[in-house]
């Protein structure tokens, strides 16, 4: 019964919650038995709040019981990335640097969605800081389809408990692809939104130019639902798939870091979307072999002044990966940053130009399946950002949906939109995914 209430989507909890076939309290506690069954080969939650979910369930059961009804959310449980505040819940960054520290109140997407009637169900684990690696004592988050590989990160407990069917829903950050690379690794659905357009109070920053927060789901659909819960947007008008104009990023489709394995999964997905009726355009976007790089040249001082107060009190806390690049944050020189940030201006622009001919843009999620661990990128590479950062620089709303499977790991295809257009980039997205058929639930989470 809980291997089948767990891959239910929104939709469908909420329709048996309101024919009497299902509560919210069925559902928590189905959940916390799968975690149970599933920790600690996954390793995604640090901290499944069972007694408040239990409760939290039990409230909204009651409330859907009396006639209360708050939308498709109500009772539905929602798992948070440990660098959000939950009021009354320690928040442990995936860090030893400091003891995990208790917030007074919820961040404010964490309070719209209990306002929304969702319940709040565990903190998930992270890269430390949402930086660069697992920390040690922590471990790495494991991948549903196969736990002898990972996850991603850095918001990869997020992303293995919707994959594994814990929850339907969850919240994760994104700096440089924190969101699309694990939903691409765990074969989910995860977006980036525009910039600005999630709230950010309450959640423990890596770079205030380039953070964004956002849903992970099962389907197009319940990200929809997650998203306009959180940001209050609404939805956008069905699309069609014919006479979709879908720009395929030269730089990111020609890497040589593609794997055989993804560029055919990939290749049989372009395939599908033009026999279908679907317009494909080659897209060149100005300096965009320069993205990354500037990225890293704002993304490390940022960090490192965040963390200017927290590392001298306990720099051996730190991961040794995480201190390394928070000391050399400090060697960037203000002209370089300021040079990045005025790059990052321009570079906006270059993106939204691509706009003019075509609908959404396209890349690979990650140039690669799931590794067996979090890769650090080698001279030369641009590894899992390779697509990924760029939205990141431009503040472009983007997300990774499944396109298929290869070496028995989920495959992800990235889809960006223009500046502010989150709503109408679903809707792209939720008729791509009906055309793909794509998404593959994981037979059991194993180490092969």
């Amino acid at each position: 019964m809980s291997e089948d209430i767990g891959f239910l989507d929104i939709t469908e909890l909420g329709a048996r919650y309101r024919d009497g076939r299902l509560t919210p309290l069925d559902v928590v506690k189905a959940a916390l038995v799968r975690i149970e069954a599933l920790e600690p080969r996954l390793n995604a939650f640090a901290n499944p709040m069972a007694e408040m979910a239990l409760a939290d369930a039990e409230r909204r059961t009651q409330e859907l019981a009396s006639g209360l009804d708050l939308g498709p959310l109500h009772g539905i449980p929602v798992a948070i990335k440990d660098l959000i505040d939950v009021e009354g819940v320690a928040t442990g960054f995936g860090t030893r640097a400091r003891e995990p520290q208790m917030p007074s109140r919820d961040a404010e997407l964490v309070g719209r969605l209990r306002a929304a009637g969702a319940i709040i169900f565990g903190k998930t684990n992270l890269l430390e800081y949402a930086y660069g690696v697992a920390h040690p004592a922590i471990g790495q988050t494991n991948n549903p389809h196969n736990t002898g590989r990972t996850s991603g990160g850095s918001s990869g407990g997020s992303a293995a408990a919707v994959a594994a069917g814990i929850v339907p829903l969850a919240i994760g950050t994104d700096t440089g692809g924190s969101i699309r690379i694990p939903a691409s690794y765990c074969g989910i659905v995860g977006l980036k939104p525009s910039f600005g357009t999630v709230s950010l109070d309450g959640v423990f920053p890596l770079s205030w130019t380039l953070d964004h927060a956002g849903p992970l789901a099962r389907n197009v659909a319940d990200a929809t639902i997650g998203l306009m819960a959180i940001a209050g947007i609404g939805d956008a008008p069905q699309r069609d798939i014919a006479g979709l104009r879908i720009g395929l990023i030269d730089r990111h489709f020609g890497s040589h870091e593609i794997t055989p394995g993804v560029r055919e999964t990939l290749d049989v997905a372009m395939a599908k979307l033009k026999a279908k009726g679907a317009v494909l355009v080659e897209v060149s976007i100005d300096d965009l072999e320069r993205v990354n790089a500037e990225l890293v040249t704002i993304l490390h001082p940022e960090a490192s002044v965040i963390h200017r107060d927290l590392l001298p009190q306990n720099p051996l806390g730190y991961a040794a990966v995480t201190r390394q690049q928070l000391e050399d944050g400090l060697k960037t020189t203000a002209a370089d940053y300021l040079l990045a940030m005025r790059y990052r201006e321009t570079f906006r622009a270059s993106v939204e130009a691509a706009f003019a001919q075509v609908d959404v843009l396209v890349s690979p999620s990650v140039p690669f399946v799931a590794p067996p661990e979090d890769p650090r990128i080698e001279e030369g590479e641009e590894g899992e950002m390779l697509s990924s950062g760029f939205a990141n620089v431009s503040g472009h709303p983007s997300v990774s949906i499944p396109a298929g499977m290869s070496e028995g790991m989920p495959v992800g295809l990235q889809l960006t939109a223009r500046l502010g257009q989150d709503a109408i980039l679903l809707a792209i997205a939720r008729a791509i995914e009906g055309a793909l058929v794509a998404y593959r639930r994981p037979e059991s989470p194993s180490e092969r």
